[in-house]
């Protein structure tokens, strides 16, 4: 199966504030015991939602306006710390599309996007823009275009950067190099049997 060329993603969003978030702050180490990434969205930021809950306050994954958010804002390094690729699955599982950060950490950039979930970067300035319409209407949908390079929300439009070999990939359905693999398995094959050192010997 051709894998999704993801060129664009519309969906309403949520800020998730501050620079350095780590890994672990992201899915906490202790929910990497699974042996499938299955159920790890249930983790996500799950002890900054708890301590936020504790202090009488309501974590912004948490909070019933933004319930259904499909891109995650935050600001810069964001995914630094462990290589873990759990936490862009996390991510993914929790139900967002798109992450919009200041920047990323390279690892986690890297997982993100081998799994299909587009990381792109803009000016903290026009990060803060977009949160503050979010802020004023949770209901306003936002577009990472990824095609034509920008973010749009309400009546505005904003430049986002990715680098080029990874929005090629996204945008031309080849973000999973084993997915890509698997589709020309006859290739591969016929390959294979070309290659002296990978025949079977013959009783």
């Amino acid at each position: 199966m051709p894998l999704a060329k993801l060129t664009s993603i519309t969906g309403r969003g949520v800020t998730v504030p501050g620079n350095d978030i780590d890994t672990d702050r992201i899915i906490p180490a202790r929910f990497l015991k699974s042996i499938t990434f299955d159920g790890l969205g249930e983790g996500l930021f799950f002890d900054a939602r708890k301590a936020t809950a504790a202090a009488g306050q309501v974590h912004p994954l948490d909070d019933a306006r933004f319930r259904g958010a499909r891109i995650l804002l935050s600001g810069a390094n964001f995914g630094c710390g462990s290589s873990r690729e759990h936490a862009p699955q996390a991510i993914q599982k929790f139900g967002f599309k798109a992450v919009v950060a200041e920047s990323y950490a390279e690892i986690f950039f890297g997982n993100a996007t081998t799994i299909g979930l587009p990381c792109v970067s803009a000016a903290r300035a026009d990060i803060a823009r977009i949160e503050a319409a979010i802020a004023a209407h949770p209901e306003m949908e936002i577009t990472v275009d990824l095609a034509a390079q920008v973010i749009r929300f309400a009546v505005q439009t904003v430049k986002l950067t990715m680098r080029d070999s990874a929005r090629d990939a996204l945008v031309h359905g080849r973000w999973d190099s084993i997915g890509e693999l698997l589709e020309g398995r006859e290739a591969v094959i016929a390959t294979a049997s070309q290659l002296p050192y990978l025949a079977v010997p013959q009783k």
